[in-house]
């Protein structure tokens, strides 16, 4: 199982989580393996070309949905290229604050941002990173206008201390600078709340239609028998399901989900249209 991020990082938790049931459940060991660079296509990349066995996976992201658009030359196309087997889970990311910022509840803050266009400060882990692109969604269907600050590393320390304002966050980076009151939680990604802050509004509960979560599974090569793809699939979905699974993923902000692998693949497809759509109208380029 190939994981396009760095060892330690959550997909990679992910991997290894699902990688161990599945060892357990189908007999076969599963190794992960870390090959991070550009953003998980890389990965992708070794995955597509390898042979169509089942011997080869990818533990795919929202993150390459987007690649599509946001690299134009990659030397594949994902969705026509991937074979959908098993979603692991979705992943809603939450707009966080620094207290100094005078709007208290997400409502506030939209007033606020359009009352003082280019006056917030909006953290980012660079250009074309989900934070930049779950901001450039908002500021499509609300109009607001922020500065966005991108980094090359972490911005946390800035947030903390005011010189930045906001960021779209993973929920399990967030939550305890949240519960500790050092930082603000206004909402969100999701089009409904999540399980670990079910206090915190959904942004779609006030801009209708925003769900901008990110999300994991596991594919494979396009050509990968469909008898593979339906046991791969039949055993995540079960793994899923298990309580100690549903738990560990809950713990790290995450919102469990299965799918059949048509509806997985679907899903892939209409992501990455809706993200290539927000990087045309918002010109992103990688530079």
């Amino acid at each position: 199982m190939i994981v396009g991020f760095a060892a330690g990082t959550g997909p990679d938790i992910i991997a290894r989580l699902v990688g161990q049931r599945l060892s357990e459940r189908l007999g076969q060991q599963f190794v992960v393996e870390n090959r991070p660079g550009a953003g998980s296509s890389m990965a992708a990349q070794d995955v597509v070309a390898a042979p169509a066995d089942g011997y080869m996976l990818l533990l795919a992201a929202n993150a390459n949905a987007v690649n599509a658009s946001l690299y134009p030359n990659l030397p594949f196309n994902f969705v026509r290229d991937i074979a959908a087997v098993g979603m692991i889970c979705s992943a809603p990311n939450v707009l966080i604050a620094n207290p100094a910022l005078p709007a208290k509840t997400f409502a506030e803050f939209i007033a606020y941002a359009k009352a003082n266009p280019e006056r917030i400060n909006m953290a980012s882990a660079g250009i074309g990173t989900t934070p930049h692109l779950l901001y450039e969604l908002l500021r499509m269907m609300t109009g607001i206008q922020l500065v966005h600050v991108p980094y090359r590393g972490g911005y946390i320390a800035d947030l903390l201390s005011g010189q930045v304002h906001v960021v779209f966050s993973t929920i399990a980076q967030a939550i305890e600078y949240v519960r500790d009151g050092k930082l603000r939680a206004l909402a969100v990604s999701s089009a409904t709340r999540s399980e670990v802050l079910p206090d915190v509004p959904a942004i779609g509960e006030s801009v209708p239609g925003y769900d901008a979560s990110g999300w994991f599974g596991i594919c494979a090569p396009a050509a990968t028998p469909s008898a593979i793809v339906d046991k791969l699939n039949k055993e995540i979905n079960a793994i899923v399901a298990e309580p100690d699974t549903r738990a560990r993923l809950v713990g790290l902000g995450l919102r469990p989900l299965s799918m059949t692998s048509a509806e997985f693949g679907e899903l892939i497809a209409n992501d990455t249209e809706k993200w290539a759509k927000v990087i045309r109208s918002a010109n992103i380029k990688i530079e």
